[in-house]
């Protein structure tokens, strides 16, 4: 089954268009947690226990496994493991180079590892995106409006995010989507038009300061929300105590039942 059918197979079943990033800081685990073999793989189980019930899709950032060396590097093999085959996920790696490269990138993250998504930066041109087609069972988030603030500097800057959205859409939404950063109030709607078929990854929710109201009113779909809601923060680390993972339940429903609730 493909990336894209499951994501509407578990939107469905779960009532939710929420991600979950499992993005664990190694300095904001709690204390208890460091006693453990891999305190990151413990940690991301109880998570995924917590809250499996309630997600449309998973989402691992690279950066925060590979900082962890070798013992990160298992736990982020150990945590795409332990996620339900039936929920989707999202390798964060931001990829973007030549083809022959962008082959191997691909290879490797679709070969050893159960990831069926990954995120992608156009800035090379179709060179990054042509090798990916092959993939047909995939899927691949393609940055087109961040929510850093320094989104300014290259992809605000004479409107460059409408131009990849307008090859987003060329390229075909049952293998590409867009990475389209909450914090992006004026333009949502613009990319939305840009892009009426295509699913959106949205971060920025919470911790970076973006409106889940104006989300909601600019960037889903016409016939279907169309929407992956990120929050990782503002979920995992919501308590440091023994009962974190109770939190990061309460807080995971809580921004699902948000989201429903302008739908």
């Amino acid at each position: 089954m493909s990336f894209i059918e499951k994501f509407y197979r578990i939107s469905q079943k779960n009532s939710s268009y929420l991600c979950v990033g499992l993005d664990p800081h190694q300095n904001m685990l709690p204390e208890h947690i460091h006693k453990q073999e891999n305190p990151i793989t413990t940690f991301n189980k109880k998570i995924i226990e917590s809250t499996s019930d309630l997600v449309a899709a998973y989402k691992l950032n690279y950066a925060f496994y590979l900082s962890a060396g070798k013992k990160g590097v298992e736990a982020l093999e150990e945590t795409l493991d332990y996620i339900p085959k039936e929920v989707p996920v999202i390798l964060d790696v931001k990829a973007g180079d030549i083809a022959n490269t962008m082959t191997h990138y691909a290879k490797g993250f679709f070969s050893y590892t159960r990831v069926e998504s990954i995120t992608v930066n156009p800035l090379m041109g179709e060179d990054v995106i042509t090798p990916l087609t092959v993939f047909k069972d995939k899927f691949f988030f393609v940055l087109a409006l961040t929510s850093n603030p320094s989104a300014e500097d290259f992809l605000k800057k004479d409107s460059l995010y409408q131009k990849i959205a307008e090859k987003i859409n060329i390229w075909g939404s049952q293998q590409f989507g867009a990475v389209v950063g909450a914090t992006n109030n004026e333009e949502l709607m613009v990319v939305r038009k840009l892009m009426p078929e295509t699913l959106f990854l949205i971060p920025g929710i919470g911790a970076q300061g973006g409106s889940l109201t104006d989300v909601m009113k600019n960037a889903t779909g016409r016939d279907h929300p169309l929407i992956l809601i990120n929050s990782s923060r503002g979920i995992i680390h919501k308590s440091r105590g023994e009962e974190y993972h109770t939190a990061a339940r309460e807080a995971a429903d809580t921004l699902r039942k948000e989201i429903n609730s302008y739908l």
